[in-house]
């Protein structure tokens, strides 16, 4: 009876050395802690992947911010450029006999 309860009880010593994976209940349970296990694998990949994939939605998000913003420079050269009265000095500065015309291109009715 003194030999049953002293199997019965785990102590660290068959923790740590294993024995206490040969107990009854984790053979039965073998199929249940390999799913488990399959799971936590499962999980831990999955949040590794959506953390890669959140860190490449800010470094593009931060890529379009910056594009946007040179996009918006670019535009506002072109358009201080392009500005009639910058066109009209540009032609003015080349001696040219060339004047802006005060009469509209046509008429309407």
């Amino acid at each position: 009876m003194e030999e049953e309860k002293k199997n019965k009880r785990t102590s660290l010593k068959s923790i740590l050395g294993g024995d206490i994976l040969a107990a009854d209940f984790f053979r039965r349970q073998t199929r249940l802690l390999v799913l488990v296990m399959a799971f936590v694998i499962f999980y831990i990949h999955n949040r590794y992947a959506s953390q890669q994939q959140q860190i490449e939605i800010d470094r593009l998000k931060k890529e379009l911010t910056d594009i946007k913003y040179d996009a918006l420079t670019r535009n506002s050269e072109l358009m201080e450029k392009s500005r009639q009265s910058r066109i009209e000095d540009y032609i003015s500065s080349k001696e040219s006999d060339l004047q802006t015309s005060t009469h509209p291109p046509y008429l309407i009715k």
